[in-house]
This record gives C-alpha cells, structure tokens and sequence, in this order.
C-alpha cells in the first residue's frame, strides 16, 4: 500500500448530502494521529472551506473507544528539539485551517479525546458526545509541555480550571464535560453521528454570511493569543524535547503496554 493510499484509509472523506464526513480510522491506535494524518486532515479543511458544493464538516472517529488519543507516542519519541519545531508547526497549519473554517464545523465524539484530540474537538463549533466520551489533556503524564491545551482551555473554561486540567492530566467525565458546557450534546452511543449530522445540517441552513462573518470575528478576536501561544509552544516544546524527558516518559509508557 502506498503512502497515499494509507493515510486515505487512517482519515476517511465522505460526502454526505453536502456534510463532508470526515473519520479518523486508525481503531488498533486508538486513532491516534500522525504527521500524515494531520497534513490530509488540513488539506480536507482547506479544500471543504473553498468548496461550495460543501456546506458543512463533521469530524469523527472509528470504534466504540475514542475519538483519537492524541498524539501517536511512537511517532513523538523519536523526535529531537528541531523535530519538535516542526511538529508545532504542522500543529500551527492545523489549529489554523480549523479556525478560519467558515462553515459549521461539528465534532462527533464517539469515545475518548486526549491531548492535541481534546483540543481539535474543542476548536469545533458543536460536539456531541455520549457517556463514554471521556475528554482531557494528559501530556504532563507523557513529559510533554501543555502548551496549546492550556490556551484552548483558558478560552473555553477559564484559567483556574485550565491550570487544574493541565497539571492534574486527568480525563474528564462525559458528564462532567457536559455539565461546564464543552459536551453541547449528549446522546446514547448510537446517536452521536445521527445526531451531529442532523446539527451540521441545520447550522448550514442558516444564512451563509451571516455565518461566514460571525466565524471570522470569532477567530479574528483570539488570533494574538492564538499566535503568541503557537510561538510560546514553539520554544518550550524544543526546550523539553532538547532535554529528552518527553522521549524518555513516552518510551516508559510504550514498553509498559507492550
């Protein structure tokens, strides 16, 4: 199979009435992403925001266990101070396509979202989840710096329970999710896609300029923060990855789970 053909199959398109469905299918990692992932997730970003035949995006993952993990540790462990640069610059072109998204954007969340999935699902315009849809920024567990989660978080939550989040690591409930409003829905298993494609409907019902504009102003007044914190995470993530303890914790966890 080919590069191409791969990463095809790990994030899956599909055209649904004018809702592109977009599934991270990657179920034996839990879908945890990787670089190839998240350069065809931005470019299917890219390509449904100037597409007009395409009224709207819905995220999702395969199985009944998560959403995504997050970052894939075999892939983290071997990166370097340089390569880490790198990643927050892919992670920079992702934050950024799905901001400047200027159509609804729903998150289905079918299971867990962790680390950098947490964040992307919270960069959503709607999520729906169900009682297994555990949600958290675990990185400090993995020696990984926080960075873009405790902005994320600081924008959704406010700071006292950003910091809580960031330093705990702890997942929290689908219920508790729900209840400080970063769950909007929450359905039995069976309903999440039905029901965030039922809602990504709706929201490109609405008057399209109307949308587009209220969407710009939403990125335009947190784009200082957003760049500023994208620099922030540039450095503090070569610092940690120069001095080795996120490759370290990442390896112990790997031969622990083998």
């Amino acid at each position: 199979m080919t590069i191409d053909a791969e990463v095809e199959r790990q994030v899956v398109a599909e055209n649904r009435d004018g809702t592109l469905l977009v599934t991270l299918n990657r179920p034996e990692r839990l879908n945890a992403w990787n670089a190839p992932m998240r350069a065809r997730l931005v470019s299917l970003i890219n390509g449904a925001n100037s597409d007009p035949a395409i009224r709207a995006f819905v995220l999702t993952g395969t199985g009944p266990r998560a959403f995504c993990a997050g970052q894939d540790l075999n892939e983290g462990k071997t990166f370097d101070g340089a390569r880490a640069e790198e990643w927050i610059e892919e992670w920079r072109r992702l934050y950024g396509a799905m901001r400047r998204f200027e159509k609804p954007m729903v998150i289905a969340l079918n299971g867990l979202a962790a680390g950098s999935a947490f964040q992307t699902a919270l960069l959503g315009d709607i999520r729906v989840g169900h009682a297994g849809s555990r949600m958290g920024q675990p990185e400090i567990n993995s020696g990984m710096v926080s960075a873009t989660g405790f902005w994320i978080m600081r924008e959704m939550l406010g700071l006292s329970r950003a910091i809580e989040m960031v330093l705990t690591g702890r997942l929290a409930s689908a219920e508790e999710c729900y209840r400080i409003g970063i769950l909007h829905h929450l359905v039995e298993p069976e309903a999440v896609l039905p029901t965030a494609l039922s809602i990504a409907a709706e929201l490109a019902a609405k008057p399209p300029l109307a949308f587009k504009l209220n969407k710009q102003r939403f990125c335009a007044a947190t784009q200082a923060s957003f760049d500023e914190t994208m620099e922030a995470a540039r450095l503090l993530h070569r610092q940690a990855f120069d001095a080795g303890e996120p490759q370290r914790v990442m390896g112990e966890f790997l031969n622990k789970a083998r």
